[in-house]
Order: structure tokens, then C-alpha cells, then sequence
């Protein structure tokens, strides 16, 4: 029985990139994490130790904050679409490079009666996500795949929630209920057919949906709910083909305050952060393309 070298890829991750745009006396702020993974001929540097042929992990940092001064003016999207063809079109050990960007929202600073000019705050814990993997130099359609997302979305609905019916074992005490608080911080991620995408506005339009499906969709289950969510976005969009949705289930227990002689009809609950639930789904059309590389990430080998 022999032993070979399998799939191997490596990048820098986490590079932290604070772009200031200082065109005009009101400035402008992107705060960004950028992680890159490269696949290709890189066999001898694991196999031999010969660095021939491998870019220094520094160097791809280095190309993030360069790329953030010529290629981030538009959505994170574009900026990710462009560092990785940079990669594959440009080293000529790459012929596949994946790049994920999380963008985290700052809002103007609301002082004298309007905002600020160069002062900024963070807005929430949400963040939106981009991936672009480009394979072989190109940039045409079939060598380019692009998946957006937010994550650390955190929604509750206090009613409209119920969990019964479930399968019972010997070790089950879970007891059923008709109505309780949902709640959970959302992770989605959708894949476009399609380059000819307005990244702002797709995103802007799925984070909406995927915020009012949760609202109005009576959930009898968070699986049904996700999918109900999924499904909403493919009916609006045509040009997402495929989302994911990851859901962990954030408890809330109601408070036991009889020892107090108070009753407690569903006001005051303690919320557990652990151990959770985590439910986890795909929604896709059934023509829907090949995935390619659009789902890898350094995960895969964790």
C-alpha cells in the first residue's frame, strides 16, 4: 500500500484591510477580511520542501491591500473577482484561486444634527460575505464562480414558533411546545449562475427576503423555515441558483419564578448559548449548474 500526496492548497487568511476614500472632504470607509487559498502545481513544497514555485502567503497580503487601492470602489464582490484572477492569471504555479471577503457595516457618527464626515461607527454584529473562485485564467463563465452571504445575523420572533411531533427515544425530556421564541444568527449563502450581477442590489433585496420569510412564515420547525426562506430567495431571483443556510438554534428557557409565587406566562426567559441546536440546509433549482469549486474552503481540510 503506497502513500501519496492528496489535495493540497494554501493562502494568507484574515488579512485585515481598512480602505479610507479620501476623494472628497467627506470621507468614505470599507472594512474588510480577506482570506486567499491557492490550488496548482505546488506538489514539490510539500513532497520536497522546494519553494519554487510557491508566492510567499505575504505576498498575497500584499496584493490584498494594493488591490484595495485600485480595485475597491464597487461591491466586494468585483474586489474578489479581481484578486483571484490576478492569481490564477499571474502566478504560473495557480490554476485555481479562491478569495473570501467578509465586509463589517460602518455608519457616519450623527453629530451637529447630521453625519459626521470622517467619523464613523460599527452597526450591528451582521457581516456581509463574498466569495469569487476563478479557475485557469479565465474569467468566462464556466471558470468563474461567485457566491455572496451575510452572516451573524441575529433574528428572534418572540411567538409563532411551535416544535411537536418530534421522534422519542429512551433519552428524550424535551417536552413539545406550541409556541416558542425562535431565534438564531443566521448564516446564508447564495451562488449566482451569472457575472451580470448588481451586487449591492441583490444583496439588499436577499437580506430582505430572508428577514421577512423569517417574520411572516409560521415555523413548526426551524428546517421548514430555512427552506421556506431558501425558497423564497430562488422564486425572486433568477440569477441565484443555489443558497445555503446555516442556523444554529440560540435557546430561550422559560424562567421556573413559581418558587417566587410569580407566574411566568412567557415573559422572562433565560437564553442558553450552549449546547445549541444547529440546523443546516441547501436550496437549489434543479437545473442549476455545477458547483464547481464555489463551495471549497480551508474548512475542507480542517
Amino acid at each position: 500500500m503506497g502513500i501519496v500526496l492528496g489535495p493540497t492548497q494554501y493562502g494568507k487568511a484574515e488579512t485585515r484591510v481598512v480602505r479610507i476614500y479620501r476623494d472628497t472632504e467627506r470621507h468614505e470607509i470599507r472594512d474588510l477580511n480577506v482570506s486567499t487559498a491557492l490550488r496548482g502545481d505546488f506538489d514539490d513544497a510539500h513532497l520536497t520542501g522546494d519553494q519554487v514555485s510557491v508566492l510567499p502567503t505575504d505576498s498575497q497580503k500584499n496584493t490584498c491591500f494594493a488591490y484595495a487601492k485600485s480595485h475597491c470602489y464597487g461591491a466586494i464582490e468585483d474586489y474578489a473577482i479581481a484578486l483571484a484572477g490576478h492569481f490564477v492569471a499571474g502566478i504560473p504555479a495557480v490554476h485555481q484561486a479562491r478569495v473570501a471577503v467578509d465586509e463589517y457595516p460602518w455608519e457616519r457618527v450623527q453629530a451637529g444634527g447630521s453625519g459626521h464626515g470622517h467619523t464613523f461607527v460599527r452597526t450591528g454584529a451582521w457581516v456581509r460575505t463574498a466569495v469569487a473562485a476563478v479557475s485557469d485564467g479565465s474569467l468566462a463563465e464556466n471558470g468563474l464562480w461567485v457566491v455572496s452571504g451575510l452572516k451573524d445575523l441575529i433574528v428572534l420572533k418572540s411567538t409563532g414558533s411551535e416544535f411537536t411531533g418530534f421522534y422519542q427515544d429512551e433519552y428524550t425530556t424535551l417536552a413539545e411546545t406550541t409556541d416558542r421564541i425562535l431565534a438564531t444568527s443566521l448564516t446564508a449563502s447564495w451562488r449566482y449562475a451569472s457575472r451580470e450581477v448588481d451586487w449591492d442590489e441583490a444583496f439588499g433585496q436577499v437580506r430582505q427576503i430572508l428577514l421577512e420569510q423569517f417574520a411572516l412564515v409560521y415555523s413548526h420547525a426551524l428546517q421548514q423555515t430555512l427552506f421556506e426562506m431558501g425558497s423564497a430567495v430562488l422564486a425572486a431571483r433568477d440569477d441565484i441558483v443555489e443558497i445555503r443556510l446555516s442556523a444554529p438554534n440560540k435557546h430561550h428557557f422559560l424562567a421556573d419564578l413559581a418558587p417566587f409565587g410569580l407566574a411566568n406566562p412567557g415573559e422572562v426567559f433565560h437564553a442558553a448559548d450552549r449546547p445549541y441546536g444547529l440546523i443546516q440546509c441547501a436550496v437549489q433549482r434543479d437545473d442549476a449548474p455545477p458547483a464547481g469549486p464555489a463551495w471549497e474552503s480551508p474548512a475542507c481540510f480542517a
